[in-house]
């Protein structure tokens, strides 16, 4: 039998570092290896191609264990479970009944109710939670703010009144007044009274949380990860420091806080974020204790939900991929309850199907992936534990910034709105430009697809007073694809109908690549797309079969020896009857635009401001 104790591989002679960099540099032949292989994230960090043990030996947190101070490897020592969440929206307290009954024998566990206030009344939560049995589940609940003391006072009544142990209840009620600030510029000034209210009114429910750091509204309008986790604690932290100042005890403010988070596309780099976030909350809170003296509680809450910013409405079911992606990165890093946002979100009210794939989603990962029953699988990990240090560093500098001048204080003058506002601005920058893709949007669109008369909107107002101060910016909640989507939807609308024709000459290994970049870049917009791949002998001949098809414009697709003369010879035919554009950029440019000839496209456009000045000259 083989000694435990043999070292793996003891065969092999150990390889440094430095070897390694000398292997990967002289592979490179000459390129440099910052410029190629080092990638800079959003988040003002670099990520390396590689790492080692040597790059985590700093990271005292990793030698903790699952269930222990700091967190960063979870809060429980037992397994990685979590609530499956399903929101329902209530408009009828006995149809809502009705279907949170359903989903609950199909797998989930938490329910997340969203309530008008004037469906507030003892009534109708009776008969919403009729035959719910909340010790086995959550129970989330989300109102008008001003509503949600006398909502909670209700449930009281109501737990006590069925026999139920208020000490078993496990869920929330999203009581937010910064959000609303956020979004929509309201203030309501007796805002901490009101959350002392709620603490006070849920006092016998001790895992009933009544506080809501709603940082998932950060992630819906664009915000980087580190700005989502260093305003999220700074959120967290002004609760615990007002209301302490109200003579709440600190452990019990602590322990009523509930940190709603988004989840983007980015799988490590979210993975990292949870982690992070149980590591720095940990810290913060211990700070408290060693203030006060007293063990307020250091484990944090975590609610995540997939981000609706990536979502699109094109291609629809490409969300699919990205919730996907959004609930493996979660649940493996150790959330304590999860919502998948169905794929039509965006477009629809959700129905039946795309509720049922959403919640399959999670169902998946717990049942058949068995997620939930390892505990931080990618402790360890050398790059995931290095990112997770990263976002750390970077979202405490972040907190420790906006702590100077107070979260509060920062959100109604704007100054949060507006730093979030810009990393989002970039992100849409990059889009236009491609220097980031949204598949179905501004890469792969699907070429037939027609969706304009299918979009519903469906919008629910909790805020009972919904005046604004129209003084304070406020977060710009539009999703990426929102610029492409009114260019392609305005194409639909119009009674012109736009064709682009391919015409492909010349060298082949050239022609047929700008050919297919052409014919994507072109439906990007939604134009009709000829290319049957023909490759003409003449541009006579190309001219004529375009104008056979009733072509706007013609796409010239050839080498960039070629163009030169290709593209005078196309000019001259077409005498601005079609627009003529060149795919490529040809070293003769300036010579063609003296001619008329000022339309190129390649991967360098921005493809937007490109495409929306074709509209305007075809359709408006």
């Amino acid at each position: 039998m083989t000694n435990s104790k043999e070292k793996l591989f003891q065969e092999f002679t150990p390889i440094s570092t430095e070897e390694w960099m000398k292997k990967i540099i002289s592979d490179l032949k000459g390129a440099d290896f910052k410029k190629k292989l080092i990638w800079k994230t959003d988040e003002g960090f670099e990520v390396m191609p590689f790492y080692r043990s040597e790059n985590i030996t700093s990271i005292k947190a990793i030698e903790s264990i699952p269930g222990e101070f700091p967190y960063i490897r979870g809060t429980c020592k037992s397994s990685n479970k979590w609530f499956i969440r399903q929101d329902i929206i209530v408009t009828d307290s006995f149809k809502a009944n009705k279907k949170a009954l359903n989903i609950l024998n199909k797998g989930v566990t938490s329910l997340g109710f969203e309530i008008p206030s004037e469906k507030i009344n003892v009534e109708n939560i009776s008969t919403l939670l009729t035959n719910i049995l909340p010790r086995h589940i959550e129970l989330n609940f989300n109102t008008c703010n001003m509503k949600s003391v006398e909502l909670i006072n209700i449930l009281v009544k109501y737990f006590k009144k069925n026999n139920f142990d208020l000490t078993q209840i496990h869920g929330s009620i999203n009581i937010d007044f910064i959000g609303p600030i956020l979004t929509k510029s309201i203030i309501k000034n007796e805002w901490i009274d009101q959350m002392s209210l709620a603490i006070n009114a849920s006092s016998e429910m001790p895992f009933f949380r009544v506080l809501s750091v709603n940082a998932y509204l950060l992630n819906n309008a664009g915000s980087s990860i580190t700005q989502e986790l260093g305003y999220a604690l700074a959120w967290g932290n002004e609760l615990l420091s007002k209301l302490h100042e109200k003579k709440i005890d600190l452990k019990t403010i602590s322990n009523k806080i509930k940190f709603n988070f988004g989840i983007s596309t980015n799988f490590f780099m979210e993975i990292a974020k949870f982690r992070a976030a149980r590591w720095l909350w940990a810290i913060i809170t211990k700070a408290y204790k060693t203030n006060y003296q007293c063990d307020i509680g250091t484990k944090i809450n975590i609610f995540a939900q997939t981000s609706l910013f990536n979502q699109t409405i094109y291609d629809i079911y490409t969300n699919l991929l990205r919730t996907q992606t959004e609930a493996m990165s979660a649940s493996l890093s150790g959330v304590n309850s999860l919502l998948v946002t169905p794929f039509d979100m965006c477009s629809k009210i959700p129905d039946n199907f795309s509720e049922r794939i959403a919640r399959n989603q999670q169902l998946l990962l717990k049942e058949e992936c068995h997620f939930d029953k390892v505990l931080d699988p990618s402790g360890g990990s050398y790059y995931i534990e290095s990112l997770t240090k990263s976002i750390a560093q970077k979202s405490w500098d972040l907190f420790l910034k906006t702590e100077e001048n107070g979260f509060y204080k920062l959100t109604k003058n704007g100054d949060i709105q507006i730093s979030v506002n810009k990393n989002a601005s970039k992100q849409f920058t990059d889009l236009a430009k491609c220097n980031k893709v949204l598949i179905g949007t501004n890469r792969f669109p699907n070429f037939s697809e027609k969706i304009h008369n299918k979009i519903q909107t469906a919008n629910v107002i909790y805020d009972c007073d919904c005046s604004t101060n129209k003084h304070i910016s406020i977060l710009n909640m539009k999703r990426l694809a929102n610029e492409f989507e009114s260019l392609r939807t305005s194409t639909e609308k119009a009674t012109k109908k736009i064709k682009v024709f391919i015409l492909q000459t010349g060298n082949s290994s050239i022609h047929l690549v700008r050919s297919k970049f052409s014919s994507n870049f072109f439906a990007c917009a939604g134009y009709e797309i000829i290319n049957d791949h023909f490759v003409f002998e003449t541009i006579e001949e190309g001219i004529a079969t375009a104008r056979k098809e009733n072509a706007n414009i013609i796409v010239l697709c050839s080498s960039d020896d070629k163009s030169s003369v290709f593209a005078m010879k196309a000019n001259e035919l077409i005498s601005y009857r079609e627009i003529l554009v060149i795919a490529g950029a040809p070293t003769c440019i300036k010579e063609l635009n003296k001619k008329g000839i000022t339309n190129f496209i390649t991967d360098k456009n921005n493809m937007l401001e490109t495409l929306q000045r074709f509209n305007k000259l075809l359709i408006n």
